[in-house]
């Protein structure tokens, strides 16, 4: 018998689309997989069972109305304009009914509804990283993590911005079905299975800033482009025209962080891609992103990601189709 569980989808005026319908896909892709309907039977909720536009003007109809509901296995609170002016009506009902879901969920700027209602006090959670410093600011007694695509403690997980919510959502269908169906998923939407959860919200590239002046622009194009080359100050400084100290100093105020930890950065991301690639092995990939030794790689992949660099490829690895069903 297919394991079967209830999700409830809040909705609220504002609502960001992507982070309902992205859970939703993977929900939905689940059951179609499985072959069975019901094995997560999704419904929406509005306060009182009007319709809402979502902040892109997406005019949502929801199943319910949220006095009409009880806490489902996963209930899943999605990000929106919701930081300021939370429904008194909705704050109550996550206060009443958050603490007996099965899991409780937010994704992105959900976060703020879930604290606002007393529900991730004395927890470690995450947000959108663009939120995080005014979510801390509000909410001291939440243990706020910026860092991570998405954080477990207990029964509740909490969720980054947009697309961190179907890393999530494939988390749940891997804890529910196993590694094989979320895999399958996660193909079918042409997404990753799945971004670890403390992997970094966003890319190097897009932590830092782009230099303001050309000749560092383009060292910071070469380095994206050969990261198996000599990426030392020295050498970097060179190609800059520029004695090292003053380089290091100009990089570092004009790009936000030290030329060392940007080539990390970029190092990493370079190894990531080759590793979700698979076509090459461990010990290649640590040569063609300038690590030297696959020792040098596993380190860097265990302080950054908390995972080897091979655990990490397995994550990609073709596997044989799911079953149609799973049995508990």
């Amino acid at each position: 018998m297919t394991s079967r569980r209830n999700v409830l989808i809040i909705l609220y005026e504002g609502v960001q689309s992507l982070d309902v319908t992205g859970p939703l896909e993977v929900f939905h892709g689940t059951n179609a997989l499985l072959r069975d309907p019901g094995a997560y039977r999704v419904r929406t909720a509005t306060v009182d069972g009007e319709p809402v536009r979502t902040g892109s003007g997406l005019r949502l109809a929801p199943d319910a109305a949220l006095g009409d509901c009880r806490a489902a296995d996963i209930v899943l609170v999605p990000g929106g304009q919701c930081m300021d002016g939370a429904d008194p009506r909705l704050l109550a009902w996550l206060d009443r009914n958050g603490p007996l879901a099965g899991r409780l969920v937010s994704v992105c700027t959900g976060a703020f509804l879930l604290a606002a209602a007393g529900l991730l006090d004395g927890r470690r959670a995450t947000t959108h990283w663009a939120y995080c410093e005014d979510f801390a600011r509000r909410f001291p007694d939440v243990e706020l993590d910026p860092d991570p695509v998405f954080v477990r403690d207990g029964s509740v997980a909490t969720s980054a911005g947009v697309t961190a919510g179907i890393d999530l959502a494939l988390a749940l269908v891997e804890e529910d079905h196993g590694r094989q169906t979320a895999l399958a998923i996660a193909r079918h939407l042409v997404v990753f299975l799945r971004r670890p959860g403390n992997q970094r919200q966003f890319s190097v590239q897009l932590a830092a800033q782009t230099a303001n002046r050309p000749t560092l622009r383009d060292v910071q194009h070469w380095i994206a482009e050969h990261p198996a080359a000599d990426l030392g100050v020295e050498a970097l400084a060179t190609r800059a025209n520029l004695s090292p100290r003053h380089f290091a100093r100009a990089f570092h105020a004009e790009v936000g962080m030290t030329p060392g930890r940007y080539v990390e950065g970029v190092r990493l991301e370079a190894a990531r891609r080759l590793l979700e690639d698979g076509a090459q092995g461990v010990e290649e990939v640590s040569r063609a992103c300038g690590y030297g030794t696959p020792e040098a790689m596993r380190r860097a992949f265990v302080r950054a990601l908390g995972t080897s660099p091979a655990e990490y490829r397995r994550r990609f690895r073709p596997l044989a189709p799911a079953p149609s069903t799973t049995t508990t």
